[in-house]
């Protein structure tokens, strides 16, 4: 019984935790554009990128790549009903938006886990290039692969 008690206790701390944002982790650094490329995904299968193959040092480029998405009109227009999509998407949060780039923060509901995610309208490529990534972990178990397709039919609807 005593044990019971404990877990229920550790669940409750867990909890408590999560909703003051230990599991939120910090912002990423040097987010944006830089030389005609989003920040490289991460080393570890918990981001995605259009352009990971840009990236020579990126281990994990087989689980990151992802297709860019395709403009919906010029790439102002299609940023902004990314940024549509997004607002209406729960746990979301549109931190910085332009007429060629948009960063919106995603955060769980239960753990408060955060993922962070890029759109760029790339002139020279005419598609807007994506990247997003999960601040903690190893692993997002297709999370973020899954929001971004989920924005792609989205965009697709009339």
């Amino acid at each position: 019984m005593h044990t019971v008690i404990w877990i229920a206790l550790a669940v409750v701390a867990v909890l408590i935790a999560a909703r003051f944002g230990a599991f939120s982790g910090k912002p990423p650094a040097n987010i944006g554009v830089r030389d005609g490329k989003l920040k490289a995904p991460a080393k570890t299968p918990n981001s995605v990128s259009s352009q990971a193959d840009l990236w020579p040092d990126a281990v994990q480029k087989d689980y990151a790549r992802i297709e860019p998405i395709a403009l919906q009109g010029d790439g102002k227009a299609t940023i902004a009903r990314i940024a549509a999509v997004i607002a209406d998407l729960p746990g979301s949060e549109i931190v910085e938006q332009s007429d060629n780039y948009l960063y919106a923060r995603f955060t769980t509901a239960l753990m408060r886990f955060v993922d962070d995610a890029e759109f760029w309208f790339d002139p020279s490529a005419d598609v807007i290039q994506v990247r997003s990534a999960s601040r903690l972990g190893q692993k997002d178990f297709g999370v973020n692969r899954s929001r971004i397709e989920g924005i792609r039919v989205r965009l697709a609807l009339p």
